[in-house]
């Protein structure tokens, strides 16, 4: 085994915790740098979610992911800021502070894999592992004009992964480049029996950078009320120049949106305060004070660890799963969640891919977004292929003001590879 050592820029704030010496081997990755978003287990390093709560906690295990890097030589540098536990749009909602966006310090660098994408945008690492709930790894892509995949829900085991809301949860890989990314997804497809999601589907390809003959839809609903008509502008743009490389240009409608990220949140949030519930004081973090009723000392303990995102999110999803509320709420984002698929399902009968912006705005100064609600809206976009668990890539495909851009293409079930197609095409063929 050999060693590496790293040196991080502490400008930006993406990293949480860091190794000034990591261990690589031989392999694919060998020698390579990669940083490790902080809500997948590392063992012996700690794991935080950048919450309060998870002070101290240092897994005893590596999450499958991180299994796979070691394995092929990867040099596991640092866990990188996020929001914590993944719920936010900016990483401003960070017990270690704010990540800020390498392309402009007053801009946030998007969520909740922030730190991910900085690190990656930075230079300080040439590749990073993200999830991705509702748009957590194409957000902060998008947002720092660097690459990130959400892969096809089941395509990449979430054993490791602290769970935000399992059924939509999913690890993905994020890098400048196209490349890069089917690199790194060669390497975490590998099957794993410890995650019952987990499907045996092994990814072995070669970025193809044609669309000769391919047909995109194009939904007018992902061009909508509350996308920037310069971003709209800068995207369409990016579609036409496919459709002048070979692509066929499909118009189409996709009616479920119009309340996909209502449905989205109402199962995030009551999926999260399902699986935040663990967190106690009695077996992660901070002890709580056990001379006080356990109920007392249990709410202490919960309102110091938690920050108010996330207290927020567990009220909501509480409720939602409260008796009587439940068939109003979540029966009924599950149903919702039903028509999105079958709207999928629909449009690829028909066309290849699906193309649009990743984000409806370019990145927004820090502390801009300071009510949930125009914070939950950012993500209008990208929750679709979330709930509905097919795989989305964001690609760079232009600026505004010198803000990045990005083209999200989202494909049919395990056609991961058509996606990265697509992006691949646009990569080479330069910044329109």
């Amino acid at each position: 085994m050999a060693s590496i050592t790293f040196s991080p820029d502490d400008r930006y704030n993406a990293f949480i915790t860091t190794l000034a010496t990591a261990e690589t081997g031989p392999g694919r990755l060998s020698g390579i740098p990669v940083a490790i978003k902080d809500n997948i287990s590392t063992r012996g390093i700690p794991t935080t979610c950048a919450s309060r709560i998870l002070t101290g906690y240092v897994p005893p295990y590596d999450a499958h992911v991180v299994t796979l890097l070691k394995r092929e030589g990867a040099a596991i540098v640092g866990k990188t800021n996020m929001d914590e536990f993944g719920m936010g749009t900016t990483t401003e909602n960070s017990a270690f502070g704010p990540t800020l966006n390498p392309v402009d310090l007053t801009r946030v660098p998007g969520g909740s894999s922030g730190g991910s994408a900085a690190a990656v945008a930075s230079g300080m690492v040439r590749m990073a592992l993200g999830s991705d709930t509702g748009g957590s790894i194409r957000c902060p892509a998008a947002f720092c004009g660097i690459v990130g995949l959400k892969p096809t829900y089941g395509r990449v085991s979430r054993y490791g992964l602290i769970g935000y809301a399992n059924s939509l949860d999913q690890i993905g890989p994020m890098a400048m480049t196209v490349e890069d990314v089917s690199l790194l997804m060669e390497v975490l497809t590998a099957s794993d029996p410890r995650d019952s999601t987990s499907i045996s589907c092994p990814y072995h390809h070669t970025p193809d950078p044609s669309v000769t003959g391919l047909k995109i839809g194009v939904p007018e609903e992902f061009f909508g009320e509350g996308v920037d008509p310069q971003v709209a502008t800068v995207v369409w743009n990016a579609i036409t120049r496919l459709e002048s490389d070979g692509a066929e240009i499909v118009a189409c409608r996709m009616p479920s949106m119009a309340f996909a990220l209502a449905a989205c949140y109402v199962i995030c949030m009551s999926e999260a305060s399902s699986n935040l519930a663990r967190f106690d004081g009695v077996r992660y973090g901070p002890p709580a004070d056990i001379k006080q009723p356990w109920q007392k000392a249990y709410q202490e303990q919960r309102k110091a660890g938690f920050g108010t995102e996330v207290r927020r999110r567990i009220m909501l999803g509480t409720f939602a799963l409260s008796s009587g509320y439940y068939g109003r709420y979540y029966a009924k984002a599950q149903a919702a969640r039903q028509q999105v698929r079958e709207d999928f399902a629909r449009l690829f009968q028909t066309v290849d891919v699906i193309a649009g912006p990743t984000m409806p705005t370019v990145a927004y100064r820090i502390g801009e977004k300071n009510d949930p609600l125009s914070m939950y809206l950012s993500d209008t976009l990208t929750v679709p292929a979330s709930l509905a668990g097919v795989p989305a890539i964001s690609v760079p495909c232009g600026t505004q003001g010198g803000l990045p851009i990005g083209l999200q293409v989202m494909g049919p079930w395990f056609r991961d590879e058509k996606v990265i197609d697509v992006a691949a095409a646009y990569e080479q063929g330069g910044i329109a």
